[in-house]
């Protein structure tokens, strides 16, 4: 009996979830190393490198989304301001691309700041609709002011590696997104798992309640929403030293953000790898459209059909929603181990030992009952 319990204890521990989030997150990591080098073209590479775009801008916005609550559909604005910032830097400040890169993501963290005191005072719909405001106003100035930014002509970024090959320059910015996202995750993760952290989330359930238990909820906002505009234009800096062109009706689109959004809650905004995993299926799908069906708007119907889905099915997202399903399996194992293990003892007299056809269960109530 020992042995068959050692055994199940032994089987429990192994799939204890440490060990399957650490199991999955492992292979995950190495799926994601040795892509390139199984990737059949620099094609299907390029299609990893916009997967993990997507993946960096929805983590970046998942640290106001999914700590805060607070929805910006115009997340995108930082995202263009590191591109525009870091393709200006190299191509009309002649730093080198890199430092260009960190240099365009302290200026817009800075730039951050007084737009996140100015955003962060109103709530709901409202900040919704000042988010938007910001994307559609800098989209205006780069578009007018064509003697800095090229206005609908475009930015060329020259390109940081010039005699790099193009198959070996895709296959070293799919690395370089890949470290960028694995730095977004570990402060999210460093984030979710301290003091502040818990912060945030007080203020995303009840921000009244959090600034009444002494939280200062404004500073608190302001510090992740800074955090979030960093790592959206580093993201925004690194597509531009990758793509090498820019246009700021692509650059400073309401539909980035929406994207990043979409992604967020496909995923599951209160999940460190939720963003990701909404990236893989929004990405790749808004890919494939484009390839299949080029530039018609059918890739806008696919995102919202996604939409759509998440709504009606998954309201919280599809790793919450998988989570409940396995354990709700979970659950009904266990009850049928319960049974077995109960008739076994039945068996073995053990603990439900037979007294005149009853139980000792049965036996003890009805001495307690007098009967």
């Amino acid at each position: 009996m020992r042995n068959g319990s050692d055994s199940s204890d032994f089987r429990s521990r192994l799939v204890h979830p440490r060990y399957v989030h650490l199991g999955v997150l492992l292979l995950a990591a190495a799926v994601a190393l040795s892509f390139p080098s199984m990737a059949p073209s620099p094609y299907e590479i390029t299609v990893g490198i916009a997967i993990l775009n997507y993946a960096v801008l929805s983590t970046s916005w998942n640290f106001v989304g999914g700590f805060t609550g607070y929805v910006s559909l115009g997340h995108g604005a930082f995202a263009g301001l590191g591109a525009y910032g870091t393709g200006l830097l190299v191509a009309k400040g002649e730093l080198p691309p890199f430092a260009a890169l960190f240099v365009a993501a302290v200026l817009v963290a800075a730039l951050a700041v007084p737009v996140g005191y100015a955003a962060l005072r109103v709530r709901g719909a409202s900040f919704v609709i000042v988010s938007i405001a910001l994307v559609l106003i800098l989209l205006l100035v780069f578009q007018s002011w064509a003697s800095l930014t090229g206005g609908s002509r475009g930015l060329v970024v020259p390109r940081p590696f010039p005699g790099m090959l193009r198959a070996e320059h895709h296959r070293t910015f799919y690395f370089l997104f890949l470290s960028l996202l694995a730095l977004a995750l570990l402060v999210w993760w460093v984030i979710d798992r301290s003091r502040f952290g818990m912060g945030l989330k007080a203020i995303r359930e009840d921000e009244d309640k959090a600034q009444s238990l002494g939280i200062p909820t404004f500073t608190y906002k302001l510090v992740v929403f800074v955090v979030s505009a960093a790592f959206t234009s580093l993201a925004g800096g690194l597509y531009a030293l990758w793509f090498g062109d820019l246009d700021p009706v692509f650059q400073f689109s309401i539909l980035s953000g929406s994207y990043m959004v979409l992604m967020a809650l496909l995923g599951g905004v209160r999940q460190l790898y939720g963003p990701l995993l909404g990236a893989l299926i929004v990405g790749y799908a808004l890919e494939y459209s484009k390839v299949e069906y080029g530039d018609t708007p059918l890739h806008l119907v696919v995102a919202g059909l996604l939409l759509g889905v998440v709504v009606t099915f998954m309201p919280d997202g599809v790793i919450p929603a998988a989570g409940a399903l396995l354990g709700r399996f979970r659950r009904t194992g266990d009850a049928s181990i319960r049974e077995v293990t109960a008739a076994e003892l039945r068996e073995r007299g053990g603990e439900f030992e037979e007294t005149d056809g009853r139980d000792t269960t049965e036996v003890r109530n009805s001495e307690r009952s007098g009967t």
